[in-house]
């Protein structure tokens, strides 16, 4: 396993993280399986879990498998997405980051986590209300840093001046979607971020699946995510016969240079220099040894250069799924008057 620092914390985490989305109802991924990923995980290097409040029953089965190994884990989790149906169990206000910060501590049986997440923009709440919260939360020793997650790069900006100006502590780490198959973040969040100094840990790495080796052509598409999001695997989508193409010349580069697709994947994200680390979210046990092969997987120029005659820097294959669009840009009534 390989390490690097997070950002400016002087945090030295492993490049590839341990995503604990599967556990529970989203991946179907029970305690006892949790237990045994979360155990090998730590005995293979892997120091970072991240969570969500969002994840269903994801941060208590963390917590339980965590139990006893507290010391080994940088431990992170997120707030902001909506956990129900009340209007205000929801975004970045002070209100909810308090309270929920709390619940998060309760079912992660911890006193503190060591990264807070803000999972995604709130355009309801100022910067300066989210970001006078978390430094609150932070001097009360209940985090020891936060972040954000799938900020658009305009609003990374926006809240590293309120930092400044407001003289509150601001976020250190981001948390982008990022793949061969979804290249955007190159244009304009990776040169923001690394000018900022801040950590990188990139979610989706294998692309929903894409990357993974089960995606085919010639052959039936069974994967979980398939069947949970079977919109983005219909080969009838033009955008997802142009990732079927991609993924099956991406095969051959990764034959070539004696890889699996995995491996390709992983040490692809891992190459940018504004990448700090990938996160994985294996269901199964097999399916975190399949991806801890590539812990020390480092591409060659030749590889990479071969990478981006399949997919251009800067490129997404499937740009309508990206989850960071300006407001305006889908919601219609934000752009009328």
């Amino acid at each position: 396993m390989r390490y690097r620092t997070l950002g400016r914390t002087g945090v030295q985490v492993s490049t590839l993280v341990l995503g604990a989305m599967n556990f529970g109802r989203i991946g179907a991924t029970g305690q006892d399986e949790a237990d045994a990923i979360v155990g090998a995980a730590l005995d293979a290097g892997i120091n970072l879990i991240d969570t969500a409040d969002f994840y269903p029953g994801s941060e208590a089965m963390v917590g339980k498998a965590i139990a006893g190994r507290r010391d080994d884990v940088v431990l992170a989790t997120k707030a902001a997405l909506p956990v129900d149906d009340d209007r205000n169990h929801r975004g970045a206000s002070r209100r909810w980051l308090v309270t929920e910060l709390d619940s998060s501590l309760r079912r992660l049986g911890v006193d503190h986590v060591d990264l807070y997440q803000i999972h995604r923009w709130d355009p309801s709440t100022s910067d300066e209300e989210t970001l006078s919260a978390l430094t609150d939360l932070q001097r009360a020793g209940k985090i020891r840093y936060f972040g954000s997650s799938t900020f658009p790069a305009y609003r990374i900006v926006q809240a590293q001046w309120a930092a400044r100006e407001a003289r509150l502590g601001r976020y250190v780490t981001e948390q982008p979607s990022y793949s061969i198959l979804q290249r955007g973040i190159e244009a304009d969040v990776l040169p923001v971020t690394e000018e900022y100094g801040m950590g990188v840990l990139v979610w989706s790495p294998l692309a929903s699946g894409w990357l993974s080796g089960a995606v085919r052509a010639g052959r039936e598409i069974a994967t979980h995510r398939s069947t949970v999001l079977p919109d983005r695997f219909d080969l009838s989508v033009p955008s997802n016969q142009v990732r079927l193409d991609a993924v099956e010349r991406l095969a051959k580069v990764a034959d070539e240079a004696g890889l699996t697709l995995i491996q390709l994947a992983l040490g692809f994200v891992t190459a940018h220099p504004g990448v700090t680390s990938a996160i994985i979210g294996p269901r199964t046990l097999d399916h975190l040894h399949s991806q801890l092969a590539a812990a020390d997987t480092v591409l060659s120029p030749d590889v990479l250069d071969a990478i981006d005659e399949i997919v251009p820097p800067g490129v997404d294959l499937a740009a309508h799924e990206k989850v960071d669009t300006r407001p305006s840009l889908v919601d219609a009534s934000l752009r009328r008057r």
